[in-house]
């Protein structure tokens, strides 16, 4: 197996970035007398403890991607709209976002392995849950709560991996760990549409449960003499009730605008209120606090300011556009979920590939230099993508999304090098976490914007086609009826090609935007310094 970086792993969409470590490691360090560590594992042992821990990660970083395109099944099954069906992902996304806060104080105050192991048990339980909902309210509460559980082990299970593995063979345990990463996003939505069209949408989510209960039981069998020592510390209730306030209010009134008429709607015009209200609040209390569930103060730093600034448009821009491309398969081409899911995985390959070489890469080069290069290489893709037509076939579909993967880690891995690279070493952990709070927050918010815009320009696009020339529109209908329609036969083909070409319509446009968004993110990373120093391997807590 080939090892990556240290400070790099893959995010929940294909793209590598900083490992996230559990910043109570780096507490029981800097403490005066520290517990004497345990002895990592060896042979069979360390072999059968670091599956474990990659398949947890695996399974978390998995349901990120996997119900991209079950949207159509879910949404059909429960009797919503697609862009309805949307909120299965981005409720999921907000709520493991804002469990990475909680996981060192979590750890601290329980154990890791405890709150490992409970949070795997509670990801099986949940996921079970959400396959058995009956409505769209009862499946986004389970997602939530999957999220919330979720959201843990994707640090925890790096801090554990690098606790059992000798230090000698950290390199072996992050490259495990990223791996694991890097796949589960490319196999998300090609299992995800081979169980949606063979078996049906529930066992999206039960495919959890067996793998979830033989992790929770091994992983408390095996992993027990490696629990790290209790150092109980106070919680921010205040902080953490200001944060799920105000992304909670924000992540509905996303949701949920379009179905409200937006500002016409009280509860919308309440929600945005909150939203603004909570934000503000929670800045303000955050970097008054003395001990703040978000430690804002990293944000002095300009470099890493700029960093969460390009991680917010661009990431934000890419994940929306890798939800849509399945919803548009699917409901436009009639793309059946395994050949949207097939199309999807062909974007992570060359990523997987180009990982460890831009890992290597990013000390010798400017990274500013390097993201300009992948955001524009990305938004030329999407240029290209913008162009596609109703007559496309799938091997020029699957073109630009397996160029896509080239320039992901040019973009990924120089960004968080240029964030992290401008913290003091004591910062450095706390920045990982934010930056990733930042990153996962981005995705939920921007799939919401491009599906709730997407919906907006299909409808406007109808609108402009239906409004052409009477001549345009009877020589279509004269084209249908001499092909030997009916006239009513002839009129629902010419709805049904409206319709279609509307939804093409909007699907370009979309692309477009992101297209500028990726390019005004690469423009924008030149408002950050130099970074003075690379990260190196195992910063950030270890």
């Amino acid at each position: 197996m080939t090892d990556l970086p240290a400070n790099t792993r893959g995010g929940g969409d294909g793209m590598p970035v900083v490992a996230l470590v559990e910043p109570v490691e780096q507490e029981l360090r800097e403490a005066p007398v520290a517990p004497a560590m345990p002895k990592p594992f060896t042979g069979t042992l360390l072999l059968t403890a670091g599956i474990i821990l990659a398949t947890a990660n695996f399974m978390a970083v998995l349901d990120t991607t996997i119900a991209n395109v079950s949207v159509p099944h879910i949404a059909g099954g429960l009797a919503v709209s697609p862009s309805e069906g949307t909120w299965t992902i981005t409720s999921y996304s907000v709520a493991e976002a804002i469990t990475v806060p909680l996981t060192g104080w979590l750890s601290s105050r329980f154990g890791s392995v405890k709150v490992f192991v409970t949070a795997m048990a509670l990801f099986g339980l949940f996921s079970a849950l959400c396959g058995l909902a009956p409505s769209l309210g009862v499946l986004v509460f389970f997602r939530v709560c999957q999220g919330l559980s979720g959201g843990p082990m994707i640090p925890l299970s790096q801090a554990l991996l690098l606790r059992i593995f000798p230090r000698e063979k950290a390199g072996q345990a992050i490259g495990l760990w990223s791996m694991t990463t890097l796949v589960a996003p490319i196999a998300g939505p090609l299992l995800g549409g081979i169980i949606c069209d063979n078996i049906g949408w529930p066992w999206v989510f039960y495919i959890n449960v067996p793998m979830a209960a033989v992790c929770a039981f091994f992983a408390w069998r095996i992993l027990k003499p490696q629990e790290t020592p209790l150092m109980p510390r106070s919680l921010d209730m205040v902080g953490l009730g200001l944060l799920v306030i105000w992304v909670g209010c924000m992540q509905i009134m996303l949701d949920k605008g379009k179905e409200m008429d937006w500002f016409e709607s009280p509860v919308i015009i309440c929600l945005a209120l909150v939203a603004v209200i909570g934000f503000v609040a929670f800045m303000i209390w955050e970097f008054t606090d003395s001990n703040p569930v978000v430690d804002l103060k990293v944000y002095r730093h300009r470099g890493f300011s700029t960093a969460s600034v390009v991680m917010v448009l661009a990431f934000g821009a890419f994940f929306a556009a890798n939800v849509l491309s399945p919803l548009w398969l699917q409901t436009n081409l009639l793309y059946t979920a395994t050949t949207a899911g097939q199309s999807a995985a062909f974007g992570g390959i060359l990523a997987i590939f180009m990982s460890p070489i831009v890992g290597r890469l990013v000390g010798k080069y400017d990274p500013r230099a390097m993201i300009t290069f992948g955001m524009a290489w990305m938004a030329a893709m999407m240029i290209w993508r913008s162009t596609f037509a109703l007559n496309i076939d799938f091997g020029h579909l699957i073109l630009p999304n397996i160029l896509q993967g080239f320039a992901l880690p040019f973009f990924f891995i120089p960004l968080m090098t240029l964030g992290t690279g401008s913290l003091p070493p004591a910062e450095i952990a706390n920045g990982a976490a934010l930056i990733s709070f930042v990153r996962t927050t981005a995705g939920a918010f921007g799939t919401s914007i491009v599906t709730t815009t997407w919906d907006n320009s299909a409808t406007a696009s109808r609108v402009s086609i239906l409004n052409q020339p009477g001549s345009m529109v009877q020589g279509a209908m004269d084209a249908f009826q001499g092909a030997g329609l009916s006239a009513g036969q002839a009129l629902e083909q010419y709805e049904t090609l409206v319709q279609s070409q509307s939804v093409m319509l909007a699907t370009d446009h979309i692309f477009l935007a992101i297209a500028v968004v990726l390019a005004l993110a690469g423009a924008s990373v030149w408002i950050a310094p130099r970074p003075k120093r690379v990260v190196a391997p195992g910063a950030g807590g270890h």
